[in-house]
């Protein structure tokens, strides 16, 4: 199978011999899940996806348990692998850790032609043939997705943290400058030792300035929502308590420079070639939107990401980031922003707090007042859709699927028919305590919603054809009906507790946090509610 885990089979020699070459060793110290959340999409494995972020978390702590290294190498790439790696790290807060990449695949069928096969495929337009076809042609080679999704957002979080080398995110697996920035890392690592003079744990390379950095390079790029739940989780790992309002604070104040699938057409390696992430650093490092005294692996603070790597002569070397973008569809510089404020929105009102992605939605679908049509899974919705039942203006409602519920999964397989949907004209919108996806497109959806329905969240009280306002303008997300005095939420799921490898993670649902604390186990700050 094609992954972005790939290329990491050849990183164990290519380590172990650059360790050598400046007087170390190194090992594999042990290795962690690898789920891929695209082929899990719409099926029972995805409700495993959150909670696989703290197994990997726990796994890395297990890998660094012997205590005889004296710095280490995080490889990963994909949605929870990065951020558990994070947080299993930062339990050994006292050691150096440098995060090596495998970089994107090279560019396939364009993104924009991959969702439009999508969406004839749910309207019965195209054959499974068809849509494989498509699928094939997207996902063609080893790498992350070429998409601006949460792998991707990874990658752009790691480097603006400092935990990268600079420009290491968006370079070609097995190419030249790859192999020599996986060598590079290395020689840092070992550079930057417990025992060195130029020791760098990671407990103190991560704090506060790291965290406010992330969230703004978060909403420069349109990044994932993902990372409202794993960013709050990182930073509690670190002893930091992080807070959507936080996000928000933010986003009003940071302009979106982006437009990079689904908040445009390009990919990521388009954006790369258009100026790319250092550029994006230099930016806001000029124009005091950036803290430049953050910490980080590599040079002397983060002032010195605002570079890219070249190979010179076969050696590597780093220039200063580009002064321009060569393409202003795709990258802009602050003064000529995409939009004045970041990707990421909070809403809030009597249905509880969520979060919206609002980079990709159009300003005419910001705002949709229509009556709901609620759901407990997202298998039902497809059947409504089928059935014609969704041909109206409607919030669709999916409840019970936040992180004590069933392991909050993503609910991206309903993109194409939502969008099917808004395409005929309709106001559509999708409010739920589950996740969306890191590729949530154009359509409004207010997610993350708790309390979730299982800890008595009113939208666990929403009925059919209660009036819900999302107003992504203002922040609002409401119901108009009083629904306090209904009955919580009580239906039983229909899914096998016993299939799917549920019943393994029933007790790590049970006492999982809250979404604005990360949902999952790995740092529950108390806030389960």
């Amino acid at each position: 199978m094609l992954s972005a885990h790939q290329p990491f089979e050849t990183f164990p020699a290519i380590i172990k011999a650059a360790a050598r070459t400046v007087e170390a060793t190194a090992q594999v110290a042990g290795g962690v899940p690898a789920m891929c959340d695209g082929v899990t999409q719409g099926r029972p494995g995805m409700e495993l996806s959150l909670l696989s972020r703290d197994v990997i978390a726990m796994s890395t702590a297990v890998s660094l348990s012997h205590g005889v290294y004296d710095a280490a190498l995080c490889l990963g790439v994909c949605d929870k692998i990065v951020p558990g790696l994070v947080i299993g790290a930062l339990s050994f807060g006292h050691l150096p850790c440098v995060f090596v990449p495998a970089g994107p695949m090279s560019s396939g069928l364009p993104n924009d032609e991959k969702a439009a096969v999508r969406k004839a495929f749910a309207k019965g337009e195209a054959d499974r043939d068809a849509l494989l076809k498509a699928e094939s042609s997207a996902y063609h080679g080893a790498g992350t997705c070429t998409f601006y999704g949460t792998a991707n957002s990874n990658q752009m979080l790691m480097e603006i943290m400092g935990l990268h080398l600079p420009g290491a995110a968006f370079l070609h697996p097995h190419s030249d400058i790859r192999h020599a920035l996986t060598v590079a890392s290395t020689e840092q690592a070992v550079l930057i030792n417990r025992k060195s003079s130029d020791y760098r744990p990671i407990g103190k390379i991560l704090d506060e300035r790291s965290f406010v950095n992330a969230i703004i390079g978060l909403h420069a790029t349109g990044g994932s929502t993902n990372h409202t739940l794993h960013l709050p989780a990182m930073a509690a790992a670190a002893g930091i308590k992080l807070t959507w309002e936080d996000f928000s604070d933010l986003s009003n104040i940071i302009p979106l420079l982006t437009r990079i699938y689904p908040n445009g057409s390009a990919d990521v390696n388009q954006f790369h070639a258009a100026g790319g992430l250092s550029f994006v650093i230099k930016e806001l490092l000029e124009n005091g939107l950036l803290d430049g005294s953050a910490a980080s692996v590599w040079g002397k603070t983060i002032k010195d990401y605002a570079s890219e790597p070249i190979l010179k002569d076969g050696k590597l070397e780093w220039r200063a980031a580009p002064p321009n973008s060569s393409d202003l569809s795709i990258l802009r510089p602050i003064n000529k922003p995409h939009q004045p404020n970041g990707g990421l929105k909070m809403l809030s009102g009597n249905l509880g707090k969520a979060v919206i992605k609002i980079s990709a939605v159009s300003e005419n679908n910001r705002v949709i007042t229509a009556p709901a049509q609620v759901f407990s899974n997202e298998a039902d919705v497809k059947i409504a859709y089928n059935n014609g039942e969704l041909n109206k203006n409607v919030v669709v409602v999916v409840l019970a699927q936040g992180p004590q519920a069933n392991g909050m999964p993503e609910l991206h397989s309903l993109t194409p028919i939502l969008a099917n949907l808004q395409d005929k004209g309709f106001k559509v919108a999708l409010v739920t305590d589950g996740r969306m996806s890191g590729a949530s497109g154009k359509i409004p959806a207010a997610i993350h919603v708790f309390p979730e329905a299982v800890n008595g969240g009113n939208i666990g009280r929403i009925k059919n054809g209660d009036i819900i306002t999302l107003d992504a303008t203002s922040g609002k997300l409401e119901v108009k009906e009083e629904i306090s005095s209904r009955a919580p939420f009580s239906t039983a799921s229909k899914a096998n507790p016993n299939s799917f490898g549920r019943s393994l993670f029933a007790q790590m649902r049970s006492q999982s946090a809250n979404a604005e604390a990360g949902g999952g186990i790995s740092i529950n700050l108390g806030q389960n509610k």
